[in-house]
């Protein structure tokens, strides 16, 4: 263990938040319930924002920006989603504050109430369908393919970094469609766009599948998510797609004249991720040592350590370094030469694996003498000694070799804690255990509540990719026509 983590194994909740704080993600902040998100945690949520960014435009999506405040009267409009986001909200009711009149600190204004309250953005569906009201009159005006970088806040009671806190930062797309086809298209190809996100980049696998009614999002006719599973047996949903129907056109009015001259409602879809995210990579492969970075997303890909004596000698390392240094950075690697004098490079070595680079090169004067230089992989924590010369070419490789192997590490973790099974009494004691559970289930809403009461596993989705197998429900005995997947879950 570096520096005294605690172990996944002892204490994994532990683990986590000793992780999120000694490598320098993010803190808790004055604030209850929120996150200071640090630099090196933002320079990775920057790396994910700018991938997922030029993938939703390469897909026609183009980017703006809708207000924080939402009228209440909005939320109100459309009931299922009101209800659905209700005891989440924070509330503005006053505009201003005075000096106490005791003199003490400062009060509220009694005579700045607002005329409506307004709810501090929890979500934007209600403020953006107002909007495309003004925007869509014609068939001509659609699709509409908007995305949102933004804050958001749900008042949570229980918060924990990245995974659930009262403010996080998320993207929201919402679209508006011609037709139903076409936003049904819209949702599944954002959920592929989400998919590939998470294997190609994050290394993370994942199932797509459909959320149950009493799991979908409020407001929508049909949830789309793609589901992980952490290193402790718990699912983390880690990104949902939304088909909406015409709910929100019909809640703000939002008509246009179709091709044959009739007026109808506009078709929506909505769809997320958050820095949950963050918390789902530090969780998918992080290990008692620290956190594990796929390259893609590492702040720092490689770091170039010397070790050294004195003055003399480090200037004969810096010379040696300088063109493997140019070379990785004009391959497009973000590369760090630490010849900072403060530490020791031991102290360097066990920092930069606490904190996820992906390759670490040290170079002292016996290599320098040899033409070696060491190779230090974060995901295996290996080390072996190769050639100075064609270094930059042989990183460059490696990189993606350990961009595969962490996926693959995750999937076989995942293929080895998936169970089948047909019992309730088995399904009990798995669920205890932890992991992806495929089971049948009856299809009611009575069943999953009783499942959910009693062991605490939701359905976390019913797979795309699930084959058709008459069963019996794992708790009512009633038939079933295919297996979903349970688990426990953030």
């Amino acid at each position: 263990m570096s520096k005294g983590l605690p172990k996944r194994s002892e204490n994994y909740s532990e683990w986590y938040n000793e992780i999120v704080k000694r490598a320098d993600l993010a803190e808790n902040s004055a604030v209850r319930g929120c996150m200071v998100i640090k630099p090196y945690g933002y320079a990775i949520w920057e790396k994910m924002q700018r991938a997922l960014d030029d993938m939703f435009k390469a897909s026609g999506h183009v980017n703006a920006y809708f207000p924080l405040f939402v009228p209440k009267s909005f939320l109100e409009k459309e009931e299922e989603h009101a209800e659905g986001f209700a005891k989440e909200c924070a509330v503005i009711t006053h505009y201003r504050l005075k000096a106490n009149p005791d003199g003490k600190g400062l009060v509220v204004d009694p005579n700045a109430k607002l005329e409506e309250e307004l709810i501090v953005r929890p979500t934007s569906e209600t403020v953006i369908w107002n909007t495309y009201k003004g925007w869509i009159q014609s068939w001509r005006d659609l699709p509409i393919l908007i995305n949102q970088w933004a804050n958001v806040v749900r008042w949570e009671m229980r918060t924990r970094i990245f995974l659930r806190t009262a403010e996080f930062l998320w993207q929201e797309g919402h679209t508006a469609h011609a037709t139903k086809q076409e936003a049904i298209e819209e949702t599944n190809k954002i959920l592929e766009i989400y998919a590939e996100f998470a294997e190609k980049w994050m290394s993370m696998p994942v199932i797509q599948g459909v959320k149950t009614a009493s799991e979908r999002f409020a407001g929508a006719e049909d949830t789309l998510c793609i589901e992980a599973l952490m290193q402790d047996g718990k699912a983390l949903q880690s990104g949902t797609s939304h088909f909406l129907g015409q709910n929100f056109a019909k809640s703000f009015d939002v008509k246009f004249t179709n091709k044959e001259g009739q007026l109808e409602y506009a078709w929506a879809t909505s769809w997320g991720v958050s820095t949950r995210l963050m918390g789902a990579l530090i969780m998918a492969h992080s290990d008692d040592n620290g956190l594990v970075l796929p390259p893609k997303l590492a702040p720092i890909q490689v770091v170039i350590v010397p070790i050294y004596k004195g003055e003399e000698d480090l200037a004969k390392i810096t010379e040696a370094v300088n063109p493997v240094f140019e070379a990785l950075k004009a391959k497009g690697i973000s590369v760090k030469y630490d010849d900072d004098d403060k530490q020791r490079s031991g102290w360097k070595f066990a920092e930069y694996e606490l904190k996820g680079v992906p390759v670490r090169l040290g170079l002292g004067m016996r290599d320098l003498e040899n033409g070696t230089v060491e190779v230090a992989r974060r995901d295996t924590l290996t080390k072996e000694s190769k050639p100075l010369a064609g270094i930059a070419d042989y990183v460059e490789s490696l990189l993606d070799e350990i961009q595969e192997n962490i996926y693959d590490k995750a999937l076989k973790f995942r293929e080895e804690n998936t169970f089948t099974v047909d019992t309730w009494d088995d399904f009990k004691a798995q669920v205890e255990k932890g992991g992806f559970i495929l089971a049948h289930w009856d299809g009611t809403a009575e069943t999953e509540e009783a499942i959910k009461n009693e062991t605490k596993a939701t359905i976390r989705c019913i797979p795309f990719n699930s084959a058709e197998e008459a069963g019996k429900c794992v708790y009512s005995g009633k038939d079933s026509a295919k297996r979903v997947v349970f688990a426990k879950a953030y």
